[in-house]
């Protein structure tokens, strides 16, 4: 399942539903296959998901599938995409939300 993050004037940022359930869960956003995060719930919003950055900064970890490194031995580490990396297009969303005056909304 495919999320789309939307706001007027902005391009759309896709995700995997399990990461955007996550990132939206950060935000303090209940998960659901349609939601809005109105202009006035956006400055808590970036700040919610921003200390969910800071603390990923600290200590990283995997959000979302895990994917075998380009050499692919047996003694190869997994790679993954950290919340940091995922976060960041729905923080650039919700600023320019912010600095719009616009809601963002989400749907499947």
């Amino acid at each position: 399942m495919l999320v789309t993050f939307k706001a007027e004037g902005a391009a759309d940022v896709l995700m995997f539903g399990e990461v955007a359930q996550a990132l939206m869960e950060a935000m303090g956003n209940e998960a659901s296959a349609r939601g809005v995060i109105t202009v006035e719930q956006l400055p808590e919003a970036l700040a919610r998901l921003r200390a969910a950055v800071a603390g990923d900064r600290i200590a990283p970890r995997p959000l979302g599938p895990r994917e075998p490194a380009l050499d692919a031995g047996e003694d190869a580490p997994e790679r993954f995409v950290s919340l940091t990396q995922r976060a960041l297009p729905l923080i650039a969303l919700l600023e320019h939300a912010r600095s719009e005056e616009v809601p963002v909304v989400w749907g499947i």
